[in-house]
């Protein structure tokens, strides 16, 4: 079959939740995907960040292929001998006492907010029911129920009431309306070091540090989702290193599952993990054998490869070539490591712009009408970095 046989098939039998671009991928390698036409792009969406190690690392599916020889799922109704070395592993990794295991990002989240309330009535008091959780505009913490009610995006939010109550909406980037919200109910702040589905959107420098100190000073917990900045992504192992602003608990997901299955997790010290107790949360398919496996493998690439090193260098790179370029649509480019946007003039369409990367060999996906987010797996080299520039430029420069 053709591309728009593939296509066509999607439309017909699948729910229309989504607008891809239009283009088939049946074949990935690196940094590089091919359509079943043999025409070869370069990926500069990585699966929303869930590609940093590249598309079938070979050590990742090597680790996948010796786990389905041995065992593929137990449950959490029994252990199994890669949970403990792969949570052992990523706690390493991260520089936490404890790790949860589950499966999506929005998984997560959700194990993180329920977390934070059981912690604010067991631990700092607060009757139940009455739990606040602060949380930023512009946010996306996934498709859940109560991750939507922390939502002001119509398109996520509209006709799904009644939304889950308990969480309050601050301006992005702004610790003084953080603090406005404070009450004795506050339990945690959960923001993102970085707006990725918002446009790559960047607070002030110093205010991860702030909002740490604010949440200190007020026995709130800060909750650090970090699904699409961790694993290397903004140049450090994650993105609240640069402020030395660490959380309280760290929601984690894409990356740690190397491109080959959901993985996540929320990682956190015993102070706050110990008030989950058995049957109090859980998952069957979280922390089973195969993801573990894999998992563990995803971290020791990000760490053998040295790719915060890696996105750090070449994000400048990136940031710095396009800012050159001439565009008079363009406004600007912004970004960290090599999680990176162009944002266009208001009003202009930047899908047909998409288009046009597509058709010259380079797949990157719109956000909010203006803004391409350009976000290569890790692994891609100087050279290859440097021929997709060449593409963009001669893209952009057509405008």
């Amino acid at each position: 079959m053709k591309s728009q046989d593939y296509i066509a098939m999607d439309e017909k039998y699948g729910a229309h939740n989504y607008h891809p671009l239009p283009v088939v991928i049946s074949w990935a390698e690196g940094c590089k995907v091919r359509d079943p036409e043999g025409k070869t792009y370069f990926d500069f969406l990585s699966a929303y960040s869930a590609v940093n190690q590249g598309h079938r690392h070979p050590r990742i599916i090597e680790a996948a292929r010796t786990q389905l020889d041995a065992c593929t799922l137990t449950s959490r109704a029994f252990h199994n001998d890669k949970m403990g070395p792969f949570l052992k592993k990523l706690c390493e990794f991260t520089g936490f006492e404890m790790a949860l295991p589950m499966n999506t990002g929005a998984e997560a989240v959700e194990t993180a907010l329920k977390a934070a309330r059981r912690w604010g009535v067991e631990v700092k008091g607060v009757k139940n029911g009455e739990q606040e959780i602060i949380c930023a505009e512009g946010n996306f913490h996934g498709r859940t129920i109560a991750v939507i009610s922390m939502s002001n995006d119509p398109d996520s939010l509209v006709n799904y009431g009644p939304y889950v109550p308990g969480f309050k909406k601050v301006a992005y980037g702004d610790v003084k309306a953080i603090e406005a919200q404070i009450t004795p109910r506050t339990v945690a702040v959960l923001i993102e070091p970085i707006q990725g589905e918002a446009g790559v959107v960047m607070p002030p420098e110093g205010y991860l540090k702030a909002v740490r100190e604010l949440c200190t000073k007020n026995k709130v917990l800060f909750i650090d989702d970090e699904i699409q900045t961790g694993f290397c992504r903004t140049g450090k192992r994650f993105a609240w290193q640069r402020e030395a602003a660490r959380p309280d608990i760290m929601c984690l997901g894409k990356a740690l599952g190397g491109g080959v299955m959901p993985i996540s997790a929320i990682v956190a010290d015993h102070a706050v993990m110990d008030v989950f107790t058995p049957g109090t949360h859980g998952s069957t398919f979280g922390g089973n054998p195969l993801a573990a496996a894999i998992g563990m493998a995803s971290l020791q690439v990000l760490e053998d490869e040295r790719l915060d090193e890696r996105a750090e260098a070449l994000g400048e790179l990136f940031r710095s070539e396009v800012a050159k370029m001439k565009c008079p649509k363009m406004r600007l480019v912004r970004g960290r490591g090599l999680l990176n946007a162009i944002v266009f003039e208001e009003g202009f369409e930047a899908w047909n712009v998409c288009l046009a990367l597509r058709d010259a060999g380079l797949l990157a996906k719109q956000t909010h009408g203006n803004i391409i987010r350009f976000a290569p797996p890790l692994v891609i080299t100087e050279s290859e970095m440097t021929e997709a520039l060449g593409i963009i430029r001669k893209t952009l420069e057509k405008l």
